[in-house]
């Protein structure tokens, strides 16, 4: 069963399709841009069996004209929050350690940090047991000098406990092989000769960056998901290949870029969070072909809330994150800040009588108690559903969900919120949007004024399933100028993946003062990265209309811990140009420089990126003979009182409609509640521009 929304009725044989799997819906945007051709799918996910609702999503672009096939599709993006469940739900593969002597405990130590900075208590379980933390004899010294060799024989037999102990793959993690990695490629290729599989990972071949507890946790999430994302991807191209598929398979990076399925595959770490990655990508271009520049984005989905900003256009990159507490990723990854507020977050009133709102979510299965699947505890969609924002006749999803439960909305919130608060069962349920909503604001203040951004100096645009309910209340709470929903909410990290260019980041540690910096080394470094990241372009098979690179060190001043990143313009520059390049990047962000300083050089950081032909936001607007008719009213429950709102159909909506809240505007992607005192106006992309008064 589809919901789709046709832009054109042209047709076309080639198509771009962006498919993204969430945990309720996969979504797909179909793309024919030549014939000025949109299409949104949405089929139901099977959670665990992911591929199973890509490939019946997939299958729906036939749907009508049984002329079209897979064949027919020129290229394939996914998002996927394939490893980023297998890792919070710890469902990787039974991964093997083999190190230095002396370092089978950095996973464990971590940097002596803790869950709760001031609890006395906090348990971490690294995601490779000790027992299967093995060693042995080697050392390479930190500029690069090998004190012990490998003895290939010592690796192998340590393959063989591995492999005895029921081991599917096998991470190489070294002391300063980032500076010379002679040993783990000795072990490497040792270890190709007896291990049964292709799930080997080298940690300096994942991040040839110092310092050892990101390089070891970085590579040892590597190995643990590629029998996991590589086994998924590669039934998805086996059913794809079955059926015909012909073009190109992409996955969507955490950086926002894209990269083949075999390099997905090989460095599945570097897929991690793409689903929400996808999503800021599309509302940043969004954004700019609206005329703003910087926007903060709020991905409302079942399970969480995820908050991230764009200034002057640009998405900003974080160099780690950590999936959760212990379990570090060193990899350019788009900053995103998750907080438990989806539509699922599950309300609760705690010992001490105050009113909770996640992190627990009731997810897709069983979902919220409205959906009748056996669950009995309120979550944020059942307080919208009581409450009348959400129309129980007209769930979300065009009709994939069957008809809500108004009646077990009802309950749940009374028995576990009303009763225990004392108050009556409309107060609770709008005490639990309230709540969610301020725990939204906060995550949105976190990304926006806890980094020195003025959040009256950005839009706010939110997507996902749930988003536009509530993006009155953030631009309440949180001061941001305007609130742009985009034409379809519910599919904007699908629509993400169609827009996505191909990214390739590499570093490399060079560990020196300034003044000791040899450039000649320092340029065939660069140009090393440069010929290494073209090859991966060059394999993908994509068309590119131009390719661009970036290039920057790692900086700072003797004595240091944090560094600061200092673009070049090239790999041919002088020690005085890349100095002044630091200290005018240090003055920008500092307010000062320290005259007299030893400068150092950590890394050196390259990224190329091939640019995609661009997809034409005209195809989303509204076609002529569009109505602002009412379809009808609907009974809102808003700040204490019963309102009759009046609800339209918002994809219907003429270029320049302009209405006034209370309203409801319903479409088969998501709901949005436009409140009193707040207006709407459709501008020239279909978007929906959200204002309040003056």
């Amino acid at each position: 069963m589809t919901s789709s929304i046709e832009t054109s009725a042209q047709s076309d044989t080639r198509y771009i399709i962006g498919v993204d799997v969430g945990g309720t819906f996969t979504d797909l945007f179909v793309l024919n841009e030549q014939k000025g051709e949109a299409r949104v799918i949405k089929v139901p996910s099977t959670r665990g069996q992911e591929a199973l609702g890509f490939m019946n999503g997939v299958r729906q672009i036939n749907e009508g004209d049984s002329s079209k096939s897979i064949s027919q599709i020129a290229t394939l993006v996914h998002g996927t929050t394939v490893a980023t469940n297998a890792l919070l739900e710890r469902k990787v593969a039974k991964t093997g350690l083999i190190t230095t002597k002396g370092f089978r405990d950095v996973l464990e130590m971590r940097r002596r940090d803790r869950p709760h900075t001031w609890g006395l208590r906090g348990d971490f379980i690294p995601l490779i047991s000790r027992d299967l933390r093995l060693e042995v004899n080697e050392r390479v010294l930190a500029d690069g000098t090998v004190l012990e060799a490998l003895d290939p024989q010592e690796v192998k037999a340590c393959a063989k406990q591995l492999l005895d102990a029921g081991c599917e793959a096998v991470c190489i993690f070294f002391i300063n092989a980032y500076a010379n990695p002679s040993n783990e490629n000795s072990a490497l290729q040792a270890l190709k000769q007896v291990w049964p599989n292709q799930y080997v990972t080298a940690a300096s071949e994942v991040l040839p960056e110092i310092r050892e507890l990101e390089r070891a946790s970085t590579a040892s999430i590597n190995a643990s998901l590629q029998p996991v994302v590589g086994s998924y991807l590669a039934r998805l191209e086996s059913d794809l290949r079955a059926e015909g598929f012909i073009g190109d398979f992409l996955i969507v990076q955490s950086n926002g870029g894209v990269m083949s399925a075999q390099t997905a595959s090989e460095l599945p770490v570097k897929t991690a969070l793409s689903g929400p990655a996808a999503g800021v990508i599309a509302c940043a271009q969004i954004a700019i072909a609206s005329g703003f520049k910087n926007v903060i984005t709020g991905d409302m989905g079942g399970t969480s809330f995820d908050v991230s900003l764009v200034s002057e256009g640009e998405a900003s990159l974080a160099a780690q994150t950590s999936i959760e507490f212990g379990m570090v990723v060193r990899s350019p990854m788009i900053q995103i800040q998750t907080i438990g507020a989806g539509g699922g977050s599950i309300a609760s009133v705690d010992a001490s009588g105050m009113l909770q709102v996640g992190p627990e979510s009731a997810g897709s299965r069983p979902g919220p108690a409205c959906y009748g699947q056996g669950n009995t505890r309120p979550t944020v969609t059942d307080a919208n559903v009581l409450l009348g924002r959400i129309a129980a006749s007209r769930p979300l999803g065009g009709g994939l969900l069957q008809a809500l439960d108004l009646n077990l909305a009802h309950k749940a919130i009374e028995e576990h919120v009303a009763k225990p608060l004392g108050i009556d069962v409309y107060q609770a349920a709008q005490a639990i949007l309230k709540l969610a909503n301020a725990k939204m604001a906060g995550a949105i203040r976190l990304v926006s004024i806890e980094k020195g951004h003025d959040p009256r100096q950005f839009a706010y645009m939110p997507f996902g399933g749930g988003g536009a309910l509530h993006v009155c209340a953030m631009l309440q709470e949180v001061g941001v100028s305007v609130g742009i929903v985009p034409r379809y909410p519910g599919v904007t990290s699908a629509l993400g993946c169609v827009m996505a260019d191909m990214r390739f980041d590499a570093v490399q540690t060079l560990n020196r003062s300034l003044m000791e910096l040899d450039l000649s080394d320092f340029s065939k470094r660069v140009k090393a990265l440069r010929e290494s990241a073209q090859a991966r372009l060059e394999a993908s098979r994509v068309h590119f209309t131009r390719i661009e690179e970036g290039i920057a060190l790692d900086m700072l001043y003797a004595g240091q811990t944090h560094t600061l990143n200092v673009a070049l313009a090239s790999e041919e520059v002088t020690l005085g140009e890349i100095q002044a390049a630091f200290e005018k990047t240090y003055h920008e962000s500092f307010g000062r420089v320290l005259n007299g300083l030893m400068v150092r050089v950590l890394n050196v950081r390259y990224h190329r990126i091939g640019i995609r032909p661009k997809f034409d936001l005209s195809l989303l607007a509204p076609q002529a003979g569009g109505s602002t008719e009412i379809l009808g009213h609907q009974r809102v429950y808003h700040n204490g009182a019963w309102l009759e709102v009046p609800r339209y159909a918002r994809l219907n909506l003429p270029v320049g409609a302009h209405l006034q809240g209370p309203g409801i505007f319903e479409q088969a992607d998501t709901t949005l509640w436009l409140e009193p005192g707040f207006s709407a106006r459709v501008d020239a992309l279909g978007n929906l521009l959200i204002e309040k008064n003056s």
